[in-house]
């Protein structure tokens, strides 16, 4: 490791522990009575404010996938890697009054999870269980995606073996343990004031030292992907489907994970939501540039880590922007980057782990094997399996070994959209029935999980198989027997056939008349504005004044 090397790393570290010291002392902020609820450090006693919950929304969301697998997509694959920016544009208008009405109806009720809601909504344990499976699962590989963002920075140090990363792992989970939701929260701040620094000054610093600035940057781009008789840096015509499928799926499942849900229930007010919604999108101009650092990098010349062109050999994409900053930044600022990059991983890595903790204990612990359990052992439930979550997370890496980031990410996409019906629709109307729900998730995540392994992975320039299963989210047409080499997003399609079970299933099993379950939510549940109109409405003193449906309709 040379001198550069240990500058940055030394800036690096001393950045980290000044978080990690903040994630000890977030116990503190805000504290309630007592720390011993899932309310309390599961959800920061719901009730962050418009900023903390902008903030702790953006960590939650924007992640190592905006910072290392977006740009490394766009460095390899071209102008693919841009559907994040409309996938992440369009998901906040689409799911607005969707989020409003799950605050409300949470706070009514106590829901800490999404699976209580489908539990009250639809009268069903099983589908209850199903919903919270999946959502463990889904974020499993969300998790790991945050450890391989952590993985590029230290291999762009020089730095070789699993301990590093071990112990800043190990630090994530004691101050996740010790103080909950509340140190990913004041945590948020620090990350994204390092992430605006670093990106603005990307933005600026970086076309300054290419030939041509921002011209010879697409030019460079654009020679590349024309190699061979390519598209250059425009989508090909086979691609637009896959582009607008994958930007309008990942839309659509961005705000159905755990991690998602725990951010908006941890707001104060049903106001706060809205406000977020209507700012939120401001991170899009963000993400917008830092996709743009793929561009940059090939530009630059950077190559991963491990790259050999010459025989052919790609390295780890995950590394290109670390490898960009290390090329055209000082070794301190460079180290401010790769800290940025760090906290980025490490916010919504708590986050996650919390979310899904939340979710096993509600809803499979105190559900099946403890039902009288307190809430003090509940919550120490979620403190140790918010441990095992992040551990477990590196099993994802070993099987699925992705050669971008980005397809853990796509992976997890494909497995919450199966829950879309039973939650978005769910928060929607209650029309449904819970067989039919039960049954609409079974074949669509049968169908999910037999389309994924049947994707190979395959070298875009001489199309042998890479690897033969789990190698992307992008199914052949031809596969169908359409002539084409149009591609399509898979939770779309298995979405699609979800949606289509539960509508005809839901028609058949009222025909037969079977019983279709209770609602415990009440239709005015879903409007209440604060926890004060929260409270009235849970002990039946009151409801909010706004408008309502009768309760024997769908809401």
């Amino acid at each position: 490791m040379g001198t550069r090397h240990i500058t940055e790393l030394i800036i690096c570290t001393v950045l980290f522990l000044i978080v990690a010291v903040m994630g000890f002392m977030a116990s503190r902020w805000k504290r309630g009575d007592t720390m011993h609820s899932l309310d309390q450090w599961g959800l920061g006693g719901r009730q962050f404010g418009t900023w903390v919950t902008w903030f702790l929304v953006g960590g939650d969301l924007y992640t190592a996938y905006t910072f290392v697998a977006v740009p490394a997509l766009m460095f390899g694959a071209g102008a693919m890697g841009f559907f994040a920016m409309p996938y992440a544009t369009i998901a906040y208008p689409m799911v607005f009054l969707v989020l409003i009405r799950l605050w409300s109806v949470s706070h009514v009720n106590g829901f800490v999870t999404t699976a209580d809601f489908v539990k009250a909504r639809f009268d069903s344990k099983t589908l209850a269980l199903l919903i919270a499976l999946t959502g463990i699962v889904a974020t499993m590989p969300y998790i790991a995606l945050q450890l391989v963002g952590v993985q590029a920075i230290l291999s762009t140090m020089g730095i070789k073996g699993s301990l590093p990363l071990i112990i800043a792992f190990v630090v994530l989970a004691l101050y996740t343990y010790n103080s909950g939701l509340r140190a990913p929260a004041l945590i948020a701040f620090v990350k994204d004031i390092l992430i605006y620094i670093v990106i603005i000054a990307a933005v600026i610093y970086i076309p300054m030292q290419i030939k041509g600035g921002w011209g010879g940057i697409f030019a460079a781009a654009d020679d590349k992907f024309s190699a061979g008789g390519g598209p250059g840096v425009l989508l090909a015509g086979p691609q637009h489907l896959q582009y607008i499928s994958l930007a309008f799926g990942s839309a659509l499942a961005l705000m159905l994970y755990p991690h998602a849900a725990t951010a908006i229930l941890a707001a104060k007010n049903r106001n706060t939501i809205k406000r977020n919604m209507a700012l939120l999108p401001a991170y899009s101009l963000m993400l917008g540039f830092l996709s743009l650092l793929g561009f940059m990098a090939i530009a630059s010349g950077a190559q991963p880590i491990g790259a050999n062109p010459a025989k052919g050999i790609a390295g780890d994409g995950n590394t290109i922007v670390p490898v960009l900053f290390d090329m055209h930044f000082s070794s301190w600022f460079a180290g401010v980057a790769f800290a940025a990059i760090a906290v980025g991983a490490l916010v919504p890595a708590a986050v996650m782990s919390i979310a899904a903790s939340n979710t096993f204990t509600r809803n499979i612990y105190k559900a099946y094997f403890k039902p009288n359990c307190s809430a003090r052992e509940e919550t120490l439930v979620a403190k140790i399996v918010s441990l095992v979550v992040k551990f477990g997370a590196v099993g994802f890496i070993v099987f699925l070994n992705p050669s971008y980031a980005i397809d853990l990410q796509l992976v997890g996409g494909v497995i919450i959209l199966t829950t879309l019906p039973a939650v978005g629709l769910g928060l929607l109307t209650n029309w449904f029935h819970r067989g039919a729900l039960i049954t609409g998730w079974v074949i669509s995540m049968a169908m999910s999980v037999y389309m994924l392994w049947d994707i190979p992975k395959l070298n875009p320039k001489t199309g042998a198989v890479i690897k033969a299963h789990f190698g992307g989210s992008g199914w052949p047409l031809a596969k169908w027997g359409f002539n084409t080499t149009a591609t399509i997003y898979v939770g779309i399609v298995t979405l699609a056939v979800g949606i289509v079970v539960a509508v005809v299933m839901t028609l058949i099993l009222r025909a037969l008349k079977i019983p279709a379950g209770n609602d415990s939510t009440k239709p005015w549940d879903y409007y209440v504005r604060n926890d004060d109109e929260a409270a009235k409405v849970a002990t039946g003193e009151g409801v909010p004044a706004a408008p309502v449906s009768t309760p024997s309709s769908s809401t």
